[in-house]
């Protein structure tokens, strides 16, 4: 395989790198002591210029205004704006904006891609994914509680969701729920799109999350649908195939996570080695950087960040090449190793700045309170240890059968 970056990607690269350092990493004042209004108008500039540099929402398909990426340029992409944590909705490539446009473009209507998709990759409204529950298992999405009831033309969906990332000032959700209770556990539920003004879309709250309640899209909602009524006609593709999409969202999904995680480790990785050589700790100046417990630290947090790099880029290549479900292996692996890669390169960063890394006055601690539940959601680390387990166990033990039934 080879991952050499075309002269056309290389110097979009080098355009988006600039681009951040310029226009988006000074924006993260404002994010951590600003207004939300002033930040909002900043993010407003700088996307009406990644426009104009022709670089807007490029993973999204060419027919609807996106670039078209292949798996692994959009990975490429996603580490170079990931390193801010307003680098993907200045490129209108946000979460969960980017994984509902994908589902709206494999399963919906016509209808439903010039009504919701089109102004979703325009950058025009924003979008929710409403799927987990506070009183089921978020790892298990056979269990979701939520009903949504044929009524004539209608579906009356009833239920509480939260962790709706990105519900408050969202145009519409796509919402999980049961509609026939009675099937099989992995054909009970569906995929239904709910404008977020219909009567019985009720916002609650934005759930506080170490310490953050947020707003707009740096927000996660807490959501009860109390009849709820929308006309059957919003069914995203076929009726009880609400875990066969989630598992087509969730698997690419994943790749641009840990694509933006890496994005994270390396500034995390970038401002250690410069707190490390600028910070004079002895009085014959001698910094951090001098000391061996450094040096190792910096060391093996490169060689962390390289492998997991190399380990999501063959992932996006597998999918390139054989689509999601082949790579289910690589998707399981990727997901905890690079959470942990990330939250180890924030954390060993923090420890570098000492006192400084757990104030605002670097992006650090953002990270830190935002990042940490990176092992948790789209599959808690456990989980997909679990399920690659089992499955390269299987094999195993399927092979040696094999072998024993040709001897």
């Amino acid at each position: 395989m080879d991952f050499e970056v075309s002269e056309k990607m290389a110097t979009m690269l080098a355009m988006i790198r600039e681009f951040m350092d310029r226009e988006v990493i000074p924006l993260e004042g404002e994010m951590l002591f600003g207004s939300p209004e002033t930040l909002e108008a900043g993010v407003r500039a700088a996307q009406e210029k990644v426009k104009q540099m022709g670089l807007w929402a490029p993973n999204h398909p060419v027919e609807f205004g996106g670039l078209g990426l292949s798996m692994v340029d959009h990975g490429l992409f996603a580490e170079a704006v990931g390193r801010s944590p307003l680098g993907m909705t200045v490129f209108g490539t946000q979460a969960p904006d980017a994984g509902n446009i994908e589902i709206l473009h494999k399963y919906g209507t016509e209808q439903q891609k010039e009504v919701w998709m089109r102004p979703l990759v325009e950058g025009k409204i924003r979008s929710c994914f409403s799927m987990t529950e506070p009183e089921t298992a978020g790892s298990n999405p056979i269990l979701l509680a939520t009903t949504a009831v044929a009524d004539g033309d209608d579906y009356v969906i009833n239920g509480q969701k939260w962790f709706t990332s990105s519900a408050d000032g969202a145009a519409v959700a796509i919402v999980m729920a049961v509609n026939d209770p009675g099937a099989p556990p992995h054909q009970r539920a569906s995929m239904i799109l709910v404008p977020t003004d219909t009567p019985g879309f009720n916002l609650v709250r934005n759930v506080s999350v170490m310490g953050h309640a947020g707003s707009g899209h740096a927000s996660h909602g807490e959501v009860i649908y109390q009849g709820c009524r929308v006309p059957r006609t919003n069914l995203l593709g076929p009726e009880g195939h609400g875990f066969i999409i989630a598992q087509d969202r969730l698997g690419p999904g994943r790749i641009h996570h840990c694509m933006r995680w890496l994005g994270i480790a390396s500034r995390a990785f970038d401002m250690m080695c410069d707190r490390a050589n600028s910070r004079v700790i002895d009085a014959d100046g001698g910094t951090l950087g001098d000391r061996q417990v450094i040096q190792h630290w910096v060391a093996e947090l490169d060689a962390e960040i390289r492998g997991a790099r190399l380990q999501v880029l063959h992932a996006a290549w597998v999918i390139d090449r054989h689509g999601a479900k082949v790579a289910r292996d690589e998707i399981s692996a990727i997901k905890f190793v690079v959470a942990n890669t990330m939250l180890k390169g924030v954390d060993t960063s923090i420890q570098v700045h000492g006192a400084l890394g757990v104030t605002n006055d670097t992006v650090l601690a953002y990270w830190y309170r935002h990042e940490r539940a990176a092992r948790i959601y789209d599959g808690a680390d456990e989980v997909h240890k679990t399920s690659l387990g089992h499955r390269i166990l299987r094999r195993y033990a399927t092979a040696a059968k094999a072998a024993e039934s040709s001897s």
